[in-house]
């Protein structure tokens, strides 16, 4: 409960330091760091998170299939390695 008690107040602290922060950024009319948006700007975006995301999703799984590759060697090399009589131990 302590934890959580801690992790909430942090939290609200967070909000409270960076909140006039946010609210600052009046010069640029609130149009953000970009600038003005148009189509072209919003198309783009869009272009861009329709690349991202299959492309994520199969880097993902790449690196998925590589790591599970990896485990089934090390678990077949265990295998092996307990069923070869040279290395049970004893006389």
């Amino acid at each position: 409960m302590r934890r959580l008690l801690t992790t909430f107040t942090s939290a609200i602290l967070l909000l409270l330091v960076l909140a006039p922060v946010a609210l600052a950024e009046t010069e640029n009319d609130g149009r953000g760091f970009y600038g003005a948006t148009n189509d072209k700007v919003v198309t783009n975006a869009g272009f861009i998170l329709i690349i991202f995301f299959p492309t994520f999703v199969f880097v993902m799984s790449m690196l998925q299939k590589h790591l599970d590759k990896r485990k089934e060697a090390r678990k077949a090399a265990q295998k092996a390695h307990a069923g070869n009589a040279q290395w049970r131990g004893g006389w």
